[in-house]
């Protein structure tokens, strides 16, 4: 694949030259366009040395090559790190004045900023228009890190960690080649179901479904005819799935084990109530001062995952499986031991694994995962916005289902 990485001038310039290394050494060809301003941190030879190719910052250079067209038309994929305040100005607002900027205009490919700057920048009302302009524009920019910054302050701003910078790059390109499940038929389940208590009331979760809904439009585009079992959710379902809409965890069994039945692969991100009330109350169940507080029995609920695998080895269907697991770590165990655990007891062939909480995973449009195998792969680990994830476990399903 060949890589533009592009420079900004800022302390962090130097971390870019670790993520050249990941990217060379993952087989790919890279060309460094730094800004004029990087060069002061991290000169031209340590560029070309590392990644074999001469470097410049200027249109002026080998004009014989017409650099500033031919260099984004050919790029697989442009990486921008770090981006500075400047730099995502001047990309947002379409100036041309250096060989970066010149080649950001002509990409035709993905293009990933990875931000750092000072929290201030960051968090400056004009950055943040211009971050919201390039993502708009479908240009993804990443999160910066929180943490300390070139001086004793700390904060947001600071370069993410360069093997979060290439798995994010992993992400988007695996989004962008194409049609890795044409022909295939998915079944994709999203949102938290509702249990319900009495005719006003339920037992629900927090989930919002965006990842759901994130996973089934990358399947879209990854050439997939999709099935979304939806149940509650707070955005709507992409335009182009066939959508099956349901409330309970009992309503979305049986939606999900029939769509199964002729699909090539089945997505199981969906919040599913563990528990729903034994009994359901024909009418509300009233507060009364001279009554008892009542008592809810709680039930427990069919474990659809392992239904599923259960029924694909039964018929000896070539079908993959992925579950999802939002878990939390207590004084017994983290999160990826647990997250083991559940592969193993679930049978399927991957297992999507990330810790929530109050401020973590449910309704955010950030996620942060460890997509696990049956097959033992070491874990491979995920940030980015849902989309991009959703894009880096379509494209693990694709080459799970190419094995089978």
């Amino acid at each position: 694949m060949r890589i533009i990485l592009g420079v900004g001038g800022g302390i962090a310039a130097y971390k870019a030259a670790l993520l050249l290394r990941l990217f060379t050494e993952a087989g790919h060809d890279v060309t460094v366009v730094p800004t004029e301003a990087a060069l002061r941190f991290v000169g031209a030879a340590t560029w070309e040395a590392l990644s074999g190719h001469s470097v410049s910052a200027t249109v002026f250079d080998d004009l014989d090559k017409v650099n500033h067209v031919r260099l984004g038309h050919e790029a697989d994929l442009i990486v921008v790190a770090p981006a500075t305040a400047d730099l995502l100005a001047r990309a947002a607002t379409g100036q041309a004045g250096d060989l970066l900027t010149n080649t950001l205009l002509m990409a035709r490919g993905p293009v990933l900023f990875a931000p750092a700057m000072h929290t201030e920048m960051w968090q400056h009302p004009a950055t943040a228009a211009n971050v919201a302009l390039l993502r708009s524009r479908g240009v993804t920019v990443l999160e910066p890190a929180s943490g300390r910054l070139t001086g004793p302050d700390s904060g947001p701003g600071r370069l993410p960690e360069p093997e979060d910078i290439f798995a994010a790059a992993q992400a988007l390109t695996a989004a962008a080649e194409p049609a890795k499940l044409a022909w295939r038929t998915v079944t994709v389940t999203a949102g938290g179901t509702r249990e319900p208590i009495d005719p006003v009331r339920f037992l629900g979760n927090r989930s919002s479904g965006k990842q759901g809904v994130a996973l089934a439009r990358a399947a879209l585009d990854a050439g997939a005819r999709v099935r979304l079992v939806a149940a509650h959710m707070d955005v709507p379902a992409p335009a182009g799935v066939e959508l099956i809409s349901v409330g309970t965890a009992l309503e979305l069994r049986e939606a999900t084990l029939a769509a199964a039945r002729d699909s090539d692969a089945v997505i199981m991100a969906a919040a599913v109530a563990d528990f729903r009330p034994a009994e359901l109350s024909a009418t509300k169940i009233k507060k009364r001062d001279d009554a008892a507080d009542p008592v809810i029995t709680l039930a427990r609920n069919p474990d659809i995952l392992q239904e599923l695998v259960a029924a694909r080895n039964a018929e000896g269907r070539r079908q993959g499986i992925v579950g999802f697991a939002a878990e939390t770590g207590d004084e017994r165990g983290d999160v990826l031991s647990y997250a083991r655990g559940k592969l193993e007891r679930k049978g399927c062939d991957l297992l999507v694994v990330n810790e929530v909480g109050h401020d973590k995973g449910f309704g955010t449009d950030l996620n942060d995962v460890l997509i696990l195998s049956r097959s033992g792969d070491e874990p491979q680990a995920v940030h980015g916005s849902k989309a991009e994830v959703a894009a880096a476990v379509v494209a693990r399903l694709a080459r799970e289902l190419d094995a089978l």
